[in-house]
């Protein structure tokens, strides 16, 4: 079984085939397989009514999730569903009045399951899929598999500080993170790992370039200014130049033994700056160990999984 954020398997061939007939929804009831379709509707019992191109499909509350049961999840958890796909196993089928089927339906299982088999084996170093669900400003809240959630750190998310989890994702982006640690199945993670050292993102650039940038911070001495997630700049101090905004930088100078990089903003290009496409330089499902420094550098700026 593969245990994916919700969303990821919904447009499947194989999900579409069980979820499209009444035999689908009876052999993946048998085989205990998770499925996936949309909430339309949550009741006023905080019950979740799934669209099923066959059947009625409905999540009574009790089974909306982990730890609903018990109080320690809140409804929320169940209302911010509607109009997205959930996860769920079949748990009964039956007629009603009208002989239209009506299918009873478990998120709740799906996501002991997939806590059991999935969640609990992850280690320190590992790198999976998570999608972006929600926003605070301490950091972004993932889906990490079946709609369980977990929380990425506003500074963990790059070595390049920003103000808000919006200023590097957007809500349902998919995007990697590593376990940093996995304490009786509470997933703690992080991600600026995944964005390449001091060097790589060096190496991407030249001086004499003028490129893009993002403004990041405004200090008496200067201006930070982004050029990639993981890689920012110091630019002479310029008035009428606000954090947040997207500007054109002149490259002075690199410097790898003191890792920094020397800018001229050139002009301010926009008051806003959306979320680029990451790119990601480890490839792998693990790491042991990331060094961001360079070598002739007196900083040492490591993470060890």
């Amino acid at each position: 079984m593969n245990y994916k954020p919700e969303g990821c398997i919904f447009d499947t061939f194989s999900n579409q085939k069980y979820i499209s007939s009444p035999e689908g929804l009876s052999e993946a009831m048998e085989k205990g397989i998770i499925l996936e379709a949309k909430a339309v509707l949550c009741t006023i019992s905080h019950d979740l009514i799934i669209d099923l191109p066959c059947a009625k499909g409905i999540i009574i509350r009790e089974e909306g999730a982990l730890g609903i049961s018990e109080g320690t999840t809140r409804d929320i958890a169940l209302i911010s569903r509607v109009n997205k796909y959930v996860c769920f196993k079949v748990r009964s089928l039956k007629l009603d009045e009208n002989g239209e089927l009506s299918a009873v339906l478990s998120r709740k299982t799906a996501q002991e399951e997939c806590m059991r088999e999935y969640i609990s084996k992850l280690v320190s170093g590992d790198i999976i899929d998570a999608r972006i669900t929600h926003f605070e400003k301490f950091g972004s809240f993932v889906d990490i598999g079946c709609g369980i959630p977990s929380l990425l750190p506003i500074d963990a998310m790059s070595v390049s500080r920003i103000s808000h989890p919006s200023d590097r994702f957007k809500v349902g982006q998919m995007i990697k993170v590593i376990v940093k640690a996995n304490e009786n199945n509470k997933i703690y993670l992080t991600h600026k790992e995944l964005l390449g050292t001091w060097k790589e993102n060096a190496n991407c650039f030249k001086a004499g370039e003028t490129v893009p940038g993002v403004v990041r911070s405004i200090e008496e001495y200067g201006i930070f200014v982004e050029l990639s997630p993981n890689l920012a700049g110091l630019a002479e101090p310029k008035d009428d130049v606000c954090i947040g905004q997207s500007v054109s930088v002149y490259i002075k100078a690199i410097l790898p033994d003191k890792m920094k990089v020397k800018l001229i903003i050139v002009d301010v290009c926009g008051d806003k700056t959306e979320p680029k496409e990451i790119n990601y330089f480890i490839q792998s499902d693990h790491i042991n160990q990331w060094t961001y420094s360079t070598d002739s550098s007196s900083k040492n700026i490591i993470s060890v999984f």
